[in-house]
């Protein structure tokens, strides 16, 4: 089971490299781009907000920077997007995270899928820095803050380092209604959970 989920995370990151990478434009670059731009300009900020459709870069007030594509002043495309140690790799629309993207925690935990208005769409994987994974459904406050241990919730799988796998339904972060737990000698455990323990 240790292998399978080493195996996994290999295939996740090969299908980050060739998804995501925005290395080919699919725009010429924007009028007024400076691509070594590292500092906010309130007279390159005027100018980003002319741009449409083209691919150029923009660094904000608080330090964030986005590099990628732009239409009506906006993030729409492919971009990525860092602030603080985290970033956003992935499509936008009309300057929201909208389609498949990744986003990367400063803590190195992982989100892959999905996103509506800047949100996790249902059914993403979430791999966390020590190399379990979730995939499933979430009740999530801060989009912007990796896991807090309390959102996952709804249906969902998660893989743990030790090989065992839940499959099953979450509440606040805990198995919590039907769900089976595979142990990594095969051994299941089938039936009804409540606070993160099986009802006996």
């Amino acid at each position: 089971m240790i292998f399978f989920l080493r195996l996994i995370k290999i295939l996740l990151i090969l299908n980050l490299i060739c998804n995501i990478s925005i290395a080919e434009k699919s725009y010429q670059e924007c009028d007024g781009n400076i691509s070594n731009l590292t500092k906010f300009s309130v007279k390159h900020y005027k100018k980003v907000r002319k741009w449409t459709e083209c691919f150029g870069k923009g660094v904000g007030p608080n330090g964030a920077t986005y590099i990628g594509e732009f239409k009506d002043g906006k993030f729409h495309g492919k971009g990525i997007y860092t602030h603080e140690g985290r970033e956003y790799n992935g499509n936008w629309k009309e300057g929201k995270k909208f389609g498949f993207g990744v986003y990367t925690y400063s803590n190195g935990d992982r989100f892959e899928g999905n996103w509506i208005k800047s949100e996790y769409d249902n059914n993403g994987k979430y791999i966390y820095s020590n190399g379990e994974m979730y995939i499933g459904e979430w009740k999530k406050d801060k989009y912007n803050q990796p896991d807090n241990g309390n959102e996952k919730h709804g249906k969902g799988t998660f893989f743990y380092l030790n090989g065992d796998v839940y499959s099953g339904y979450w509440k606040n972060g805990l198995k919590h209604g039907k769900g089976v737990l595979t142990k990594s000698d095969g051994t299941k455990i089938k039936g009804k959970w409540k606070k993160g323990k099986i009802k006996k």
